[in-house]
């Protein structure tokens, strides 16, 4: 179990408002034998003494926490990231219970992927452009007459999962072909296309541009492409644009000809 529990998912808090929800957490994640805490705009700032003391101990986590500005910024090295959310989204991406994608986490894990867990805050939870990052919805089978629960809670349903999926997994097998792109690589395709596309007039009408980003970035995401194929990908967008530059050219070309001409 040492060596399985090394292999560890992150654990990401977008937005967290209580200090002592952020230690409670830090004590779940204790429990289950995970270490890499991210807090991402944590509301009243980072440290906060009242974590520590709400950790009872869990020390570790919170001494080794890091804090980041986006969500974006905070999964840029990871290679798969579930989005933990009780919302129904527009989005077209896999949902799944905690339990299922307990499995998928094991087998990521295993092949040497970097895997989080992102968590919304106390107040709203997740939004739709945050959940698009992601690869995968995770959704606790809670009753839908009462859907609300503490960010502590959430945190250990999903981890638990985890943690019984890593006591009965099988010895990690090598991977068969390359892994995924982590999230930096992701955005630097994400960011590309959408510039292109934006050039060539395609976000019409554009009170619909924030939309129509979040659903071509979860497409992207469900394919978890490899870092080789969001290279290749890029290179298809440069391809298109340059393209569509000299037929740009072309065509002013003939234009001054023709005003020559006249």
């Amino acid at each position: 179990m040492a060596e399985a529990s090394l292999r560890a998912p992150v654990v990401i808090l977008n937005a967290p408002q209580l200090a002592q929800n952020i230690g409670a957490v830090a004590r779940v994640m204790a429990n289950f034998g995970l270490a890499d805490l991210r807090l991402v705009n944590p509301r009243d700032g980072w440290p906060q003494e009242r974590a520590w003391a709400s950790a009872s101990g869990a020390d570790w986590p919170l001494n080794a926490a890091q804090v980041f500005e986006s969500p974006a910024d905070a999964i840029a090295d990871l290679h798969l990231v579930f989005a933990t959310t009780a919302r129904p989204r527009e989005l077209q991406l896999p949902v799944l219970t905690p339990r299922r994608a307990a499995g998928e986490v094991v087998t990521a894990l295993g092949e040497g992927q970097r895997v989080g867990l992102l968590f919304g805050g106390e107040r709203a939870g997740l939004e739709t452009a945050d959940v698009a990052l992601c690869q995968a919805v995770i959704t606790i089978p809670v009753d839908p007459r009462f859907h609300s629960l503490n960010l502590a809670q959430a945190v250990a349903l999903t981890v638990y999962e985890w943690r019984t999926a890593v006591a009965d997994a099988p010895p990690p097998q090598f991977r068969e072909g390359p892994e995924p792109a982590d999230g930096a690589a992701l955005m630097g395709l994400y960011q590309h296309l959408e510039r292109e596309l934006e050039t060539a007039g395609f976000f019409h009408p554009p009170e619909k541009t924030p939309s129509m980003v979040q659903n071509l970035r979860s497409a992207l995401g469900r394919a978890r492409l490899s870092e080789q194929e969001v290279r290749t990908f890029r290179g298809v967008v440069t391809a298109l644009s340059r393209g569509r530059g000299r037929v740009l050219e072309k065509i002013a070309r003939e234009k001054a000809a023709r005003e020559e001409g006249a």
